[in-house]
This record gives C-alpha cells, structure tokens and sequence, in this order.
C-alpha cells in the first residue's frame, strides 16, 4: 500500500458523479472522507461502502467542517453549478477534478481558469475519453508523423441532442414541489428559483436540456469530440462562430444544429484559418472528397480531419481510421503506454504536477469555445466575431449579455480575471 494518502471526497454521487467516484477511488492512494449531494436518495451506493463517513448537502458545509481534512474533491453535478462549486474548492486549496463542461458559461470558463492558477493546485476536466488511445494518438499522428499534412478543415458530429427531448417543450403547468430527500435551494443554485416540477422534468436526469442549467448537444459532447481536435492542433480560442439550428425558445436548446467556428491558422494548418463545423441532433456532414465514404456512410460519434494528403477519421468510441485506405494500407499506428484519466489525475495530486494535460488551463479555452456555440444559437444566421483577449464579441452588442448569466443572491461566481 503506498504511504501517502490522497484523502478526497465526492460531490455528486449518483448518475456520472457515482461514476467518477466509483473509478477515483479504485487508486490505491486514495480514502474517502467525505460525501456530498443535494438528494439523500443519492447516497444509496455510498451507503453501502462507506456508511460511516459524513454526508452533505450543501458543499460550503462540506468544505467548513471538513476542513484540513481533505486534500481533493471531484465535481460530478449539473453544469450550472460547476463554477460555484469548483471555485470554492480551488480557494479552499483543493485539487479539483470538475465534469465536463467545465462551466455554464463563457465568462465562468475564463474565471475558473483564473481561480485555478491562483490556487496552484492540480486540476482535471471530466472528458474522460481524452486518455483513451483513440483520441491522444491523433496528435502524434498530426504533429510527429504529418500522416494527411496539413490540415485544412476540421467536422464533427453527434446524433444527441441533449438527451432527446431539447426543441420546444416548455416547463409543466402544474409543477410539483420538491421530495423531502431533496434540498431544491441547493440544486438551484445560481439558477433562477423556480418549482421542482416533478421527477425527470429537471432533476435528476433531464437538466441537460433547459438553458438555465444544462449546455444542450454542444455542451454535453463538445469537450469530448472537439477535445483531440484542440490538442492535435493547438487551438485556443475561435475568432467567429455561426449556428443554425431547427428551432429554439427560451427554455430549451435546439433539437437540430450546426455550428461553424474560424480559428486562426497555425503551423498545423493548410491555411491562414480553419473551420471547424458542429453538427448535432442527427445532422451530419455531406463530404463528397475522391477516397472517402460520403457523409451518411460515416460513422458517428466521429470527427475527420480534412488534410492536404488525406482524411483522418477520429472516433468518438473506436480505432481511428485514415482515407483513402489504399494509401494508408501500410500506416503504422503510434504505441502509446496506457492511461487513466482519473488515476493520472490522483498520481498528479500526489506529486504536486499541475501541468497535467486536460487541467482547467486547458479546459478553459476549450469549453470557452463551446459555450460560444450557445451564444451563438440565440442569433441564428449570424456570424459572431470573438476578441477572445478582452472577452468579447465586437460586431453584436446584445449578444455579449449571454456570455454570463444573472446569479442568484448569494450565489454568484467571483470575478478573477
């Protein structure tokens, strides 16, 4: 058994919170200490392992009277209260491994990455996939080898959107009040106050879908299939985005969208820019280049990457393939050494490594970027110009309220860059 303990605890135990939870503490370094959720019928699996450790329902609580007590947390709760959450831990000097996205908003991304150099602690964004061998050989295979060049554009691809029901439904009529299990003033959060509403209208499943407290298709997926893309070409933050979508109100995200973003080109790139377009919700693109399958051939979840020598299709889940086949027939895939996101992440608290990749200074820009992709679906049909250094959009005034949000009192995020 090693010597030095790691001694954490989890925040969000149910759903993808029990799941970060179940493999964090698979690491032989680590002891829980410590649990925390907003729904007491969350604890079940925790109850059945470590029925004697204390339970919260409210993080302040749980970082007030665990304090010096615990060395690192995980965020694994609904987008809308990742920043606040995040934020505290990291001012209380803990290691954070937060959920994908890492925020709500554009403006929260830029200040929990500020929030997080300061504290010099060690970060880690939950897009697991980002260490599996499918998504960390496409920077070798771009960069070392130059296997289809240069690159000229960049699409991806998803059938999700949300979990299926984002479009135009509207909250309930007759909306119920909260179980006693579940304390609503905490799951609100930052949000706006409204009625529980009733099992899977909101909580526990369905949040994804409504604007005040989930990211929609972009926001789920977008830090997963934009991820190998960003490391594979060194991309930071887009100069424009553009949506079109099938329709939205003011509760809910698009059931159907695409998205362009213009990055500035690089050494990686065919040219002085390059667009990368989002399809979602069954949209896929219409690719018709000599050597590849056309568009409703190709397999999904899936980004290609349209090179000067050739096409490289990164799957989401899968072996990443290279077009056209017959001159790649002898293409030697890059050995990599196993990794695993979530034991990386403990090793890197352990050791004090704060540049472990996929940290909140990373995960900032990336999720910057997508939560662009849901400013720009409030202005359909036009195109956004992004001055990323002074957080703003130039040519579209009204459109710079949507990159943050109106807190709630009492649970605002603090500025820090």
């Amino acid at each position: 058994m090693p010597e030095k303990k790691l001694r954490y605890a989890g925040i969000g135990c149910q759903h993808q919170g029990w799941a970060d939870i179940s493999r964090i503490v698979t690491h032989p370094a680590v002891e829980p200490v410590a649990f925390c959720d907003i729904d007491k019928r969350h604890f079940v699996h925790v109850d059945k392992r470590w029925p004697d450790l204390p339970k919260f329902s409210d993080f302040r609580e749980l970082f007030k009277q665990m304090k010096g007590k615990v060395d690192a947390v995980s965020i694994g709760i609904p987008d809308h209260s990742h920043a606040i959450v995040t934020q505290a831990a990291l001012d209380a000097g803990l290691h954070v491994y937060c959920e994908k996205p890492l925020t709500h908003t554009v403006w929260e991304a830029r200040q929990i990455a500020a929030t997080a150099k300061e504290a010099g602690t060690v970060t880690r964004m939950g897009n697991q996939i980002h260490s599996e061998y499918q998504y960390r050989t496409i920077k070798p295979v771009v960069q070392e080898i130059g296997a289809i060049g240069k690159i000229k554009e960049v699409h991806s691809w998803i059938s999700a959107a949300g979990h299926g029901r984002s479009g135009l439904i509207e909250r309930p009529e007759n909306p119920e009040s909260a179980p006693a299990e579940v304390d609503w003033e905490q799951w609100t959060g930052p949000a706006p106050k409204r009625e529980y509403g009733g099992d899977y209208v909101y909580h526990p499943r369905f949040w994804r879908d409504w604007q005040d407290f989930g990211t929609g298709s972009i926001g789920d997926n977008g830090c997963h299939l934009l991820d190998p893309i960003f490391t594979a070409l060194d991309l930071t933050a887009p100069i424009s985005v553009h949506s079109n979508h099938s329709g939205m109100n003011d509760e809910v995200y698009p059931a159907q969208e695409t998205i362009s973003y213009v990055f500035p080109g690089n050494k990686w790139t065919a040219d002085d820019t390059l667009r990368v377009t989002w399809y979602d919700g069954g949209r896929r693109p219409t690719l018709k280049f000599p050597g590849l399958p056309k568009g409703e051939e190709l397999p999904q979840p899936a980004s290609i990457m349209i090179g000067e020598k050739g096409y490289l299709l990164v799957m989401h889940w899968g072996e990443p393939k290279l077009y056209p086949e017959k001159d790649f027939a002898d293409f030697k895939w890059p050995e990599l050494d196993e990794a695993n996101h979530y034991h990386d992440w403990v090793d890197a608290c352990l050791a004090g490594n704060t540049e472990i990749s996929d940290n909140f200074a990373y995960a900032g820009p990336l999720t910057e970027t997508v939560q662009l992709g849901n400013v720009a679906a409030r202005f359909p049909g036009k195109k956004l110009e992004w001055d990323a250094e002074n957080l703003r959009i130039t040519n579209l005034e009204e459109a710079n309220q949507w990159l943050t949000r109106e807190y709630r009192e009492g649970w605002s995020v603090e500025q820090r860059a």
